[in-house]
């Protein structure tokens, strides 16, 4: 049996995931970023995650010779900055707020968790990207998590 796009995009719509928003920065400073929602947890020892980036993405061509990448869980109340992030704009970091980690990654402000990680291994995923990461600093932060599902943001009920 061969599933077409359409049908596999339906059938993985039924998965909720959580949003967040993971940023590098390339070997001139320039901050990159965008949304994403193929994001997991990976080992608890050593601490690992691992993210899914279309090879097409804006920030694809930065993760070459990135060595960290910043990773912001974003809350129920950061639609828009998911959005801005989502889109093909080139100011995404003006005027957002954030800080930077240690390795200089961008961590957005407000977000339910900011992980900085070590890039550990890429590895070719059909048309994306496998980001392998270990987990060198994080911080929590409080409220309910931004969800998509059906396409769609989504929120968990009260």
């Amino acid at each position: 049996m061969t599933i077409d796009i359409p049908h596999f995009r339906q059938l993985m719509g039924q998965l909720a995931s959580g949003v967040s928003i993971i940023t590098v920065r390339d070997s001139a400073g320039t901050d990159h970023g965008m949304t994403v929602s193929a994001f997991t947890s990976l080992s608890l020892s050593p601490p690992m995650v691992l993210v899914c980036v279309d090879r097409d993405a804006t920030l694809a061509p930065a993760l070459a010779d990135a060595t960290h990448l910043g990773v912001s869980i974003l809350a129920a109340t950061q639609q828009d900055l998911s959005q801005r992030f989502a889109g093909s704009r080139d100011d995404r970091f003006s005027g957002v707020e954030f800080r930077r980690g240690d390795s200089g990654v961008a961590l957005m402000s407000g977000a339910l968790a900011q992980l900085e990680t070590r890039i550990v291994a890429q590895y070719p995923g059909g048309d994306h990207i496998i980001v392998v990461c270990e987990v060198v600093a994080g911080a929590t932060g409080a409220g309910a998590p931004l969800l998509y599902h059906q396409a769609a943001y989504a929120r968990l009920a009260p």
